[in-house]
């Protein structure tokens, strides 16, 4: 009996997202390195967002906007495209290991 492969479906961040996120990180004069440390993400994975390729967690949005100290408003463009079911924030994962957050 084969076993149903589960299958996800990326979702497309709107457009605006990346470039807002970016501008946020060079107005704090942070490289994505150094993002993504304070975030405990991968700096591909911030790359990524930031490129407009990926759509983050609620979780990983979370520590993005502390990381990028962004605006009310900025924080909740970024919300309102975070998903809760995937990455950081699946409902399966148990608790979320946590990383160095100084930078």
């Amino acid at each position: 009996m084969a076993s149903k492969a589960r299958i996800r479906i990326r979702r497309t961040p709107p457009a605006d997202l990346g470039p807002m996120l970016t501008a946020a990180r060079e107005r704090t004069g942070h490289t994505q390195r150094r993002v993504s440390i304070a975030a405990g993400l991968g700096r591909s994975y911030v790359c990524l967002i930031e490129g407009g390729h990926r759509t983050p967690s609620r979780v990983a949005a979370e520590r993005l906007a502390d990381a990028l100290q962004l605006t009310d408003q900025e924080r909740a463009e970024l919300y309102a495209a975070a998903v809760t079911d995937a990455g950081l924030s699946h409902p399966g994962r148990s608790g979320t290991t946590s990383q160095a957050t100084s930078m």
